[in-house]
């Protein structure tokens, strides 16, 4: 275990944190346990050799199974581009208690292991506060369904605010053979939609994420938030992972060498028609300075008249159109990839925070084409085997930016290979691997990887998450 003077220095080495912050390359890595927030440890320059690890599975209530809690995770400091790093890290074990008015229907609760990164821009006050609360509002969105999904009867339409009425198990949608003769000319109204206990979990996820991004816009002024961030989340729940992504942070899982992707970034690019239809909707967030529309490039005030090739929220193909005044105005989505930008400003179309931010030199608002809800995959550890080497990889953009899904794999196989299954340090060193080769190294034309390309100047976390081993599923 770690001795105690890391502990003391834990809150001093948390990313973001003034006092922790170390200009260059400075790692930080540790195998997480439960209440782990950020990445507290050791700095260690380069390759450091891993300390002792802690053992041990936590049983979940309900699940039917055991989940790893030794996995691994690793930071590094931008190369210099800010003073502090914006990244910040949570992992948890939360149990969710059910509300006092459902005492009677059953007793205890849930469990839910949680991990998030969240990867601050212009300040890293959004993402300490995302680290601290998101997961509390998991909880609180999940109270409400405690007995739902502990039932495995279809989820009740309506939630009864009484014990009692709690108490008695959900009405079966009605018989075709008991339900009265239907006329043709009226509309089938009293049909009920299933609606699955995967679904519900999703909506009170995405629901804690919104009610997260309020909290932040009201206490921005009194807790000196700042900024916003990206963030990525993966709850563990009745046997089910749910990758939750609000950003362009990224998420994959490696199963027997096989990469499946767990979620998508969300950029100006990927997100492109959904800001135009906004801005179609609602020209006056444009601020009579920006067009919904898309060109190629600016156009000049000397092609008013000439046709060119554009297209709006409507087309994902390009056609000519002829060009008007007010196609001069600078388009709401401009510049290509990495470079994108919405409204010359931002290059993600997710996340938290955000509130304050505007156009530079102006008071037009960025945020109401910001979105704070996330995209949510589910994947079910229960219908397949696992073995030690499976696992979910969670990673800030820094990670991306220059590694793609396959070199990722390829980390991970290889550092696995060398480590025995029941080693629990393998994660951790699976993660600094990750971190320390994206990073590169320190040359005279700055930081490069071993091909020599440019290495990513952003910071960088990963969490590296077992999904299998011995004993761990039944």
């Amino acid at each position: 275990d770690a001795p105690a003077s890391w502990a003391q220095r834990g809150t001093a080495l948390r990313l973001g944190n003034p006092q922790g912050s170390v200009a260059g390359c400075v790692l930080r890595f540790l195998a997480c346990r439960p209440g782990f927030r950020g990445f507290a440890g050791p700095p260690v320059q380069a390759r450091a050799a891993h300390g002792p690890c802690p053992r041990g599975t936590t049983s979940l209530p309900g699940d039917g199974g055991r989940l790893p809690t030794t996995h691994g995770a690793a930071a590094v400091i931008n190369s210099g581009k800010s003073q502090h790093n914006e990244d910040q890290a949570c992992c948890e074990v939360v149990l969710v208690q059910q509300r006092p008015a459902a005492v009677l229907v059953a007793a205890g609760g849930l469990c839910f292991h949680y991990w998030g990164l969240f990867d601050g821009h212009a300040g890293s006050g959004a993402a300490i506060m995302a680290s601290k609360l998101l997961h509390r509002h998991v909880c609180e969105q999940l109270r409400d369904l405690v007995h739902v999904l502990r039932d495995p009867a279809p989820a009740p339409i309506c939630l009864q605010s009484d014990a009692r009425a709690l108490a008695e198990p959900s009405r079966a949608p009605l018989a075709e053979q008991d339900a009265e003769p239907l006329n043709d000319a009226l509309p089938r109204f009293h049909l009920e939609k299933a609606v699955s206990h995967e679904s519900l979990v999703i909506g009170a996820i995405e629901n804690a994420f919104k009610q997260m991004d309020d909290q932040i816009e009201r206490e921005q002024a009194t807790r000196h938030v700042a900024g916003g961030c990206c963030a990525l989340v993966a709850v563990y729940l009745l046997g089910k992972f749910y990758v939750a992504n609000a950003g362009d942070s990224r998420a994959i899982i490696i199963r027997n060498g096989e990469i499946i992707p767990m979620s998508r970034e969300f950029t100006p690019e990927t997100e492109r028609q959904r800001l135009q239809l906004l801005g179609f909707l609602r020209p006056e967030l444009l601020g009579n300075e920006f067009t919904h529309l898309e060109f190629p490039r600016r156009i000049q005030h000397k092609e008013l008249g000439k046709k060119m090739l554009y297209r709006d929220q409507s087309m994902n193909g390009w056609a000519y159109k002829k060009i008007e005044e007010d196609d001069l105005k600078f388009p709401l989505i401009y510049g290509e990839g990495k470079k994108a930008r919405v409204m010359a400003t931002i290059g993600v179309t997710r996340g938290l925070g955000d509130h304050d931010l505007k156009v530079y030199s102006s008071n037009i608002h960025i945020k109401p084409f910001l979105s704070c809800y996330p995209e949510v995959r589910v994947y079910d550890l229960t219908q397949y085997e696992h073995c030690p080497d499976d696992v979910l990889v969670l990673g800030t953009d820094g990670l991306w930016d220059v590694t793609n899904d396959k070199e990722v794999a390829e980390v991970v196989m290889d550092v696995l290979m060398g480590y025995e299954p029941n080693d629990p340090c393998r994660y951790t060193v699976v993660a600094q691997e990750l971190v320390v080769r994206s990073r590169g190294v320190l040359k005279e034309r700055g930081w490069r990887l071993a091909n020599d390309k440019l290495g990513s100047g952003d910071d960088i976390s990963v969490f590296v998450i077992p999904l299998g081993g011995p004993g761990n599923y039944t």
